[in-house]
């Protein structure tokens, strides 16, 4: 039986981890775009990737991240001091401008280290290349929207992977500015894993470990619950943007919401297909945009972690606008 006080203080104690780095990401940030308009989010993870702990920033961003990290942790294996970097919207992005930045947290144990999670961080630079200024142009391919990055190292031991940042720079209009984001970024992982070390060597690895999953299951509970207050049975609203921005024709989303019990299915079939302009979703948007709403319709102060999403289902066929496939363009889908 999981211990609701203890895990009350915990939820805080690690909420807490988040909302510090985004702190220092705002000071140390040099764009007004993350400084000023606080286009960041800044998250915990356990060590199989799953959200536990996120500050209360940008919900398309904090939706989305756990798919960012787990396709780092499908494409590398990491170790002390080594830092991924992912933008790609089909590998767990939002838009090409988001750029993800992700830290394991090794505890140091006798002569080994175990690892007990990752920080991460995503925040929207103000350019990343593409056909125009800014990243966002009105495109037909998500190649014309700047560089995309899959999975890969930015850091490697603790140093510089030097060919990956110079390939970044090489590719952005404001390389400075850019520069200076990104060690904002890393900054504030650091801060978040000296906390989270901080936290594992007072209570220890297991205990902590523990506390998440005991989280977790906590906010699964909660979301069960108020899911099962609500009236069985299946709702159903559509409605369309006037245009992608190359055609007339309205771009229609359809969706038909089933409760029953204490899950429920979220089924956008019927939405139209894919356009050629930049207003598709990939599913991490279209998975951001539903827990959002399911945390605003439930209302209580459950914690906001993977635990939530447990009890819903998503069904998003694969070419249509809340799941565009590659090369489909995206730029615009969090602004539609």
């Amino acid at each position: 039986m999981d211990d609701p006080i203890r895990t009350e203080i915990m939820k805080h104690r690690l909420v807490s981890v988040a909302e510090e780095m985004g702190a220092r990401l705002q000071r140390a940030a040099f764009s007004p775009n993350i400084k000023e308009r606080c286009d960041f989010s800044c998250a915990v993870f356990d060590a199989s990737g799953n959200l536990v702990a996120q500050a209360a920033h940008i919900p398309v961003h904090l939706g989305a991240m756990p798919l960012s990290v787990r396709a780092c942790l499908e494409s590398m294996t990491f170790h002390p001091g080594d830092v991924a970097m992912v933008n790609d919207p089909y590998r767990g992005g939002t838009h090409l401008p988001d750029l993800t930045v992700v830290s394991p947290i090794f505890v140091p144990e006798d002569r080994e280290s175990t690892l007990l999670g990752f920080v991460a961080n995503r925040a929207h630079h103000a350019d990343i290349g593409g056909m125009s200024a800014g990243s966002m142009p009105l495109s037909q391919e998500i190649y014309q929207e700047g560089l995309i990055i899959p999975p890969v190292k930015l850091m490697v031991a603790g140093q510089k992977n030097e060919d990956v940042w110079q390939l970044l720079l090489a590719n952005v209009r404001t390389p400075e500015e850019r520069s200076g984001d990104l060690q904002a970024q890393l900054a504030a992982n650091r801060i978040g894993i000296e906390r989270l070390v901080g936290l594992a060597q007072r209570f220890g690895v297991p205990n902590l470990v523990a506390d998440m999953e005991a989280l977790l299951r906590y906010s699964e509970r909660l979301t069960r619950q108020l899911i099962g207050r609500l009236p069985d049975g299946c709702y159903r609203f559509e409605d369309a943007l006037d245009n992608d921005g190359f055609s007339k024709e309205p771009a229609a989303i359809r969706v038909a919401i089933t409760i029953d019990g204490e899950q429920a299915t979220v089924d956008f079939s019927g939405t139209d297909p894919q356009r050629p302009g930049s207003i598709n979703a990939v599913y991490p948007v279209t998975l951001s945009a539903v827990a959002y709403v399911f945390r605003c319709v439930l209302g209580l102060d459950i914690p906001a972690n993977s635990g939530c999403l447990r009890p819903i289902h998503i069904i998003a066929p694969e070419g249509t606008l809340v799941n565009a496939q590659r090369p489909a363009a995206v730029g615009l889908c969090q602004c539609s």
